[in-house]
């Protein structure tokens, strides 16, 4: 087993969860750790006014899905070390619990109840807020594999905190890991539209900065494949959901506002999280892992 820790796949009965828990199996079982299966039955919040029988009834549902999911999951990878939690908890706090500081966590990109399927729901977008641990959103038909190639969104130095994460992703799937810059037309549709010297200049920078954590990465990664593009677009969000039609997985680092986390997870990562076409995974920035 991985000395990293468990994966923590959140159920409710939905579809969506279901896509989720067939991502989790799948991470869990090539990179050899525990998935947890979690149902968040709220019964700290629903006792304080249902009866006895209700929140017993809760409890036996919960425990019914938990066991009818981890069977599943065992049929098709039977060698996958599977733990079950019922949590008393509502579920953004029961899967931050459950992954602790080491963990992953996994979520659909809707519940039970939802309203669309460009939506992301209240669970994901609360659990991908301010986490101290890796959380995907899983988004799209093929969830776990199909093209090979893992996109990083990326701005320049800056980044280098997280990027072992998304390599480790690729070498995991055995896939090219394809860095991933924008710049906006928009900036260059001001004034004349031609680019001033300093802007120039600037460009020149971030390319070099995001070519030299390509570069790292081959070092540090020896076998994997990495790639890196600046495209133009109206927008890094409308780039980045572009690029998703094409990829397997989009990482990107998490918003950090001044020495902390932000409450929200930036304007690029809430729209990939809407609109993405595969899973996305934000990456607390600051976290880094040793490299086996």
């Amino acid at each position: 087993m991985s000395t990293e820790g468990q994966i923590v796949v959140g159920i409710d009965g939905s579809d969506h969860a279901r896509s989720a828990v067939s991502w989790a199996a799948a991470q869990a079982d090539a990179a050899r750790q525990q998935l947890c299966v979690l149902y968040a039955a709220d019964l700290d919040r629903i006792s304080r006014f249902a009866s006895f029988e209700t929140v017993e009834s809760v409890k036996n549902k919960g425990h019914e899905l938990l066991d009818e999911t981890a069977a599943a999951v065992q049929e098709r990878h039977p060698s996958l070390d599977i733990a079950r939690s019922l949590s008393r908890k509502e579920p953004v706090s029961a899967l931050h619990d459950a992954a602790g500081r080491r963990g992953r966590i996994v979520v659909g990109s809707r519940g039970r109840g939802g309203f669309g399927a460009l939506l992301l729901g209240s669970v994901g977008l609360g659990v991908a807020t301010g986490a101290a641990v890796p959380v995907v959103v899983v988004r799209g038909e093929s969830p776990w594999s199909g093209t090979g190639r893992v996109t990083a969104a990326v701005r320049g130095a800056t980044d280098g905190d997280w990027l072992e994460a998304a390599a480790r992703e690729a070498r995991l799937r055995e896939a090219s890991l394809n860095l991933l810059g924008v710049r906006s037309i928009l900036a260059r549709a001001a004034g004349t539209g031609r680019l001033s010297d300093t802007e120039k200049g600037a460009d020149r920078r971030s390319e070099q900065q995001i070519e030299d954590l390509a570069q790292s990465l081959r070092e540090a990664f020896p076998g994997t494949t990495v790639s890196c593009a600046v495209e133009t677009g109206r927008s890094a969000a409308a780039v980045l959901v572009e690029a998703s039609r094409r990829c397997d997985l989009v990482v990107v680092g998490g918003r950090r506002e001044q020495d902390h986390v932000s409450a929200t997870p930036g304007r690029v990562a809430h729209a990939l999280l809407h609109h993405s076409h595969c899973p996305v995974q934000i990456v607390p920035r600051g976290v880094t892992e040793e490299v086996a």
